[in-house]
């Protein structure tokens, strides 16, 4: 026979506060209290029923655990001490695992084979210009990190010996104890979580299945990467404590200021000075490019200061496809400083010869200023 619903039980909605819980409880109690149905076994049936509602429902922890997992979180030994059962305890265990396995230098797999526990992640930082980004490039590195020790092949005892099995935890790495409403597991106190124990350790790594050694990389850089891209080079990392599987190693880049370009996203910009007269008589400027080569630039006549000219395809590759961004050219007009008497002269008659069309924005500003003036 299966249970009734605690709530449907007491009579309450599932939204009850604690009030409605221990109100519905005293009044069903003193209605089915034996006492008063002296040789009624029904009413001594849904006492206890609504003796065994109320010892879950009254008590938040429980009572949380019966709205998510119903009848079956206290299925193995009731709603007393030691209350869930087997499989919740099991469930509870994969949720921690879960959310904090990862979380904790990716150990998860110790659980499988304990005592053999993943090695660190670790980190290392590069710099490379914006032109090594543009061709990419093979790069060797040096990391500092925990190699497998020879001695002992990783397992940490020492050669001729081999690690036993923990006689408190029987080689699981955990132990398990009743507390209240709740089976608590935690890591073995006598082997510290690795399942076994090490009699006669290792001399060159102390037990610990590793050494500390610096380790030359060759590391490949694609063409396109850009500042803060991070690459994965799995199983690169420290090595695993006692034969355990190593970590991996993430490498960040960082691109160095160039002296020439700014870089947004695949497009790259040049700024160029330009001489006043070149501005105003147009010509041609030859500018640099990241494929290491001068492409030649014209100018036209009238070119005023921040006009931009766009070379399609000069930019930087998109990584891992064949497209290429652009590169704009944006002019800066320069205004001549430390004239000669001569350069003065003829800035000056050029002023006279001026009309109003040889600098219009100017011509058609003062003329409004000077309405303005006159208007008033």
């Amino acid at each position: 026979m299966s249970k009734r619903d605690y709530y449907e039980v007491l009579g309450l909605a599932r939204g009850a506060s604690e009030q409605d819980i221990k109100s519905a409880f005293r009044r069903l109690a003193k209605k089915y209290h034996p006492d008063a149905n002296q040789g009624d076994p029904d009413s001594e049936r849904q006492f206890k029923e609504v003796n065994e509602a109320y010892e879950v429902l009254k008590d938040p922890q429980k009572r949380a655990a019966y709205e998510q997992f119903g009848h079956a979180a206290f299925e193995g030994g009731g709603p007393g001490p030691g209350g869930f059962g087997p499989e919740f305890a099991s469930s509870m265990e994969d949720i921690f695992e879960n959310f904090f396995g990862d979380f904790m230098g990716g150990r998860r797999g110790a659980r499988g084979r304990p005592g053999h526990e993943r090695g660190s992640d670790l980190r290392y930082n590069m710099e490379i210009s914006l032109q090594e980004a543009f061709h990419g490039k093979t790069a060797e590195i040096v990391v500092p990190t925990s190699v497998g020790c020879e001695s002992c092949s990783g397992t940490g005892a020492k050669p001729g010996t081999t690690p036993s099995s923990c006689s408190t935890c029987g080689g699981y790495g955990k132990v398990r104890a009743s507390q209240g409403f709740f089976t608590i597991e935690r890591t073995c106190p006598a082997c510290q979580g690795r399942g076994e124990v090490i009699d006669d350790p290792c001399e060159d790594c102390n037990g610990l299945g590793r050494v500390a050694r610096e380790r030359t990389l060759s590391v490949n850089i694609p063409a396109g990467v850009e500042d803060g891209t991070r690459i994965r080079l799995a199983g690169e990392g420290e090595a695993g404590l006692r034969s355990g599987p190593p970590g991996d190693l993430y490498i960040f880049l960082a691109l160095k200021p160039d002296p020439f370009f700014q870089r947004d996203g695949s497009d790259v910009f040049c700024r160029v000075p330009i001489s006043m007269v070149k501005a105003a008589l147009g010509g041609h400027i030859d500018v640099p490019t990241l494929e290491d080569t001068v492409t030649r630039v014209k100018i036209p006549p009238g070119t005023e200061s921040g006009k931009q000219f766009r070379l399609k395809g000069k930019g930087m590759p998109v990584l891992r496809t064949k497209m290429m961004g652009d590169m704009y050219i944006q002019v800066d007009v320069e205004t001549p400083k430390n004239l000669t008497k001569r350069q003065r002269e003829l800035l000056e008659e050029f002023e006279k010869e001026s009309k109003s069309d040889t600098s219009p924005e100017s011509a058609g500003f003062f003329a409004k200023v000077k309405d303005f003036f006159e208007g008033g």
